[in-house]
């Protein structure tokens, strides 16, 4: 499967570009956010507008695409 980028925003004026497989989980996605920012995993909250996004669901079932952007908390 191909790989997506998937962009993360703390708002802060840091933004993460991550590459990424669909059937990742958010979790897998948070430790490869992790590893860019120097942060732990267990403190990342990703959300999409009020969504938070649970760390056992894959990408592709909260039909993360490539290019789309997630907000970082």
């Amino acid at each position: 499967m191909p790989l997506i980028e998937v962009i993360a925003n703390d708002r802060l004026g840091r933004k993460v570009r991550v590459k990424c497989s669909p059937d990742d989980t958010v979790g897998d996605l948070k430790a490869l956010i992790a590893a860019q920012i120097g942060t732990k995993p267990e403190k990342i909250q990703l959300k999409k507008w009020y969504t938070i996004f649970k760390d056992h669901i894959t990408l592709a079932d909260y039909e993360i695409h490539n290019g789309d952007s997630l907000e970082l908390y």
